[in-house]
């Protein structure tokens, strides 16, 4: 009798798989019709006809340097603690020459020494600044002719560094504001970082340059034999292949077909996208160029699973619960007779 429940059950889960296996159910996406050939206009670069990609457009999260080449502060610019002037006075005195670099000092003046005193600079623009020190050096000297350029400013933010492309679109320049470049070429966004600048310098001069491009990517989804399917996010630098990428991945992974095929987004998110298949045998053991394409932003390198071993997991995960139940089953009905014998009054000398 309980042979017969063992077969009985056997069979009850033999049927049950069978049941959830018939009938319209799909293991994967590809077909056949995959593979017929796309238009000659449509025909995508491969390994040995690489294209070069279009013009980097910066979005967030990427990461750009910038290197401030011309700084001269806006006109007027007024003086402040510790900046340092240039300043060369022609009729000084012999042995007091004044020539040098001179810093304003906390007590916002420049000091020529004991001869020549202190004269207040502080908050002046650079013309006042010279005028001050000519009517100052007046009441000493004769004819004095003063020179006055500024060398050097101390609360300048320095510009030069790197830069987050934030959530919004913009890099943030702190002191001289935030400037819009989501969208932007290299070339389109210096001249928006100059044109920001422009409102504390004199005709700025900046350089860009990137650091990390973080906004271009492509994905590489490995199908997971219902095990869970498994998604890698990729940076594109633009010379990548199907062959780079799977390298990315250290191969195929036991779970995995050789099937596999790239999905390619239509420009602008609609259109007719492309489903392109991958001879990867061809590829590796052919050392065949004809589906080693290459990667564009946003491709999908989608790897099936294989369907053997989907199916093997398939089958555990519907057994599994059945044979634990069952499994649970034996161990109380075995776990009673235990029980009952220990309870019988012949046992033991009970």
């Amino acid at each position: 009798m309980k042979a017969y429940r063992s077969r009985k059950c056997r069979w009850l889960v033999v049927l049950a798989m069978a049941l959830s296996l018939a009938g319209c159910h799909t293991l994967g996406y590809y077909e056949p019709s995959m593979d017929r050939p796309v238009p000659p206009a449509a025909e995508p670069p491969r390994e040995l006809s690489k294209m070069s990609l279009p013009p980097y457009r910066l979005e967030p999260p990427d990461i750009i340097q910038i290197q401030m080449l011309k700084s001269v502060p806006r006109n007027p610019y007024r003086l402040g603690y510790y900046d340092v002037l240039q300043i060369f006075v022609l009729g000084a005195l012999p042995d007091q020459p004044i020539q040098g670099f001179f810093v304003v000092d906390g007590n916002g003046t420049i000091n020529f020494g004991p001869v020549y005193g202190s004269v207040p600079v502080m908050g002046l623009t650079i013309d006042q600044a010279r005028d001050a020190i000519f009517a100052h050096l007046a009441k000493t000297l004769a004819q004095p002719e003063v020179v006055v350029q500024l060398a050097q400013i101390a609360d300048l933010q320095p510009v030069s560094g790197t830069y987050l492309v934030g959530p919004d679109g913009t890099i943030n320049l702190m002191k001289y504001g935030t400037v819009r470049v989501a969208g932007m070429t290299l070339q389109e966004a210096k001249l928006a970082v100059e044109r920001q600048l422009s409102y504390f310098f004199e005709s700025p001069e900046v350089w860009i340059d990137m650091v990390s491009y973080n906004s271009k990517v492509y994905y590489i989804v490995t199908e997971g034999a219902h095990l869970g399917d498994n998604v890698i996010r990729v940076p594109i630098t633009g010379n990548e292949t199907v062959l780079d990428a799977i390298s990315q991945i250290q191969g195929l992974s036991p779970l995995s077909s050789n099937q596999m095929w790239i999905a390619r987004p239509a420009p602008g998110g609609f259109g007719c996208e492309q489903i392109m298949p991958i001879d990867w045998v061809a590829i590796t053991k052919g050392g065949s160029t004809a589906t080693n394409y290459q990667i564009m932003p946003g491709d999908r390198i989608f790897i099936a699973e294989d369907k053997m071993v989907a199916l093997n997991n398939y089958m555990n995960k519907v057994v599994a619960p059945i044979e634990r139940f069952f499994g649970f089953g034996s161990l109380v009905s075995s776990t009673i007779r235990s029980f009952k014998f220990i309870g019988n009054p012949n046992f033991g000398g009970f």
